[in-house]
């Protein structure tokens, strides 16, 4: 009977067998200890030469660091092994041979470990995120399914800019058309919504900036939800439950791997609704009070983000900044019109935007001068104009980064940790 190690228990008093690989193996005397792993998790191979055999108990001594085998034997109860389950061996065989595997326990550098990226995701940490990443995925399109948003995917090949022109990557799209990498689903969401009412795509975006910060990547993937007939206030109450689903689900579920990372979990079980709400203008005040140097209509850089964000323990809402520094579709504020109807979620603990959005702008004319103004080519939003001329409602949404999240939830230093295969400016292998 073949076993997953994460379903072990099933199968005390069992005998199984299970596939993987060798992470570490040590010996005393006649008895070798053998940590297997097969993805879903590790356990202890307690291997007796009495039981097996002086063979293959020679052999097993000689196995290097992630030969792959199949082990059968007996699981067995043990509070002091981790898991709390060990398997005691009767017959072992070798499926692949590792010799002089590149990544041992000693120190290695970073960059010599996102050399040697497809190897290094095996390692302990490394898997623990990225099951994590599955949760919060999961977590992300339960949380929007079953509130009757309709997945509808968006182009990753653009004609045009959607949130500015100076980080698009532009892709030669056949003769002599360019295209570009998108930045984002939102225009093609407002359209999908005046069909369907309620969408979301979730795919990768990809940003031309060159930024080497911790919180960038040139590659990332985001869940953008966009709702017809629905307001700032409608998107915010979105966001706040999508992140406390999100949080939740990962404690509910991955409460192991937080641990294996070291994660502050009572910081976690702190992220509960209502989250606390600020201006910008009131944000401005706060900087300010705590001594940086900020003045009113620039945008928040890191700095001042966490400076924000440390003054709460769950994330904070900013909302109604300076239209001027929002893209050319969001909405004033018909109250002060200097103002746009958007918002960001900040991270506590220093980890900044998680979400980033608001009301788009609804009216025909009024989106012709912003277009104008911000000197985009009028004809390749023919399309998106349309949706003005034949039924403009008022509409909301927002971004969010799978990343960025994932940075956060698992007190991460840096994104690159947060994706099999990172892309970053100076990074594109393997």
């Amino acid at each position: 009977m073949t076993a997953y190690i994460e379903k072990i228990a099933d199968f005390e008093g069992q005998q199984v067998t299970l596939r993987g690989w060798l992470h570490k193996r040590r010996s005393s005397g006649k008895i070798h200890f053998l940590t297997v792993r097969d993805g879903t998790g590790f356990i202890q191979a307690v291997m007796s030469k009495s039981v097996v055999g002086e063979e293959a108990f020679h052999r097993a001594d000689h196995l290097g660091q992630e030969t792959s085998l199949a082990v059968k034997g007996t699981v067995r109860a043990d509070k002091r092994a981790p898991g709390g389950y060990e398997i005691d061996v009767t017959h072992f065989s070798v499926i692949g041979e590792s010799t002089g595997y590149p990544i041992t326990n000693k120190e290695h550098g970073v960059d010599y470990l996102l050399d040697r990226r497809h190897l290094w995701i095996r390692a302990p940490r490394q898997q623990a995120i990225l099951r994590i990443r599955h949760a919060v995925v999961d977590a992300v399109r339960d949380f929007f399914n079953n509130r009757n948003f309709t997945l509808a995917d968006t182009p990753i090949f653009t004609p045009a800019a959607c949130e500015g022109t100076t980080t698009l990557f532009p892709v030669q799209y056949f003769d002599e058309t360019t295209a570009y990498l998108a930045q984002s689903g939102q225009l093609y969401n407002e359209a999908n919504i005046m069909a369907l009412g309620r969408v979301y795509c979730f795919g990768p975006t990809f940003r031309a900036e060159k930024s080497k910060t911790r919180r960038h990547l040139t590659e990332f993937w985001m869940v953008e939800p966009e709702m017809a007939f629905a307001t700032l206030e409608d998107a915010i109450k979105l966001g706040e439950a999508l992140v406390v689903t999100i949080v939740a689900r990962v404690l509910e579920t991955r409460r192991q791997e937080l641990e294996m990372l070291n994660r502050n979990i009572a910081a976690l079980e702190q992220v509960r609704a209502p989250f606390p709400r600020i201006t910008y203008d009131e944000a401005v005040d706060l900087l300010k009070l705590k001594g940086q140097q900020f003045e009113w209509g620039g945008d928040f850089g890191g700095t001042d983000e966490t400076v924000l964000a440390e003054q709460f323990d769950r994330p904070v809402v900013v909302h109604r900044f300076p239209s001027a520094i929002k893209a050319f579709y969001m909405k004033s504020d018909p109250e002060r019109p200097e103002l746009s109807l958007s918002v960001d979620f900040l991270a506590p603990e220093g980890y900044g935007e998680i979400i980033g959005g608001g009301e788009r702008l609804d009216d025909l004319d009024e989106l012709l001068a912003r277009i104008e103004k911000h000197n985009l080519p009028k004809e390749s939003f023919e399309w998106y104009l349309d949706l003005r001329r034949y039924g403009t409602v008022p509409h909301s949404g927002f971004g969010m980064g799978i990343e960025r999240v994932l940075t956060w939830i698992c007190g991460l230093e840096h994104l690159r940790e947060t994706i099999p295969y990172p892309r970053m400016l100076y990074r594109m292998y393997p």
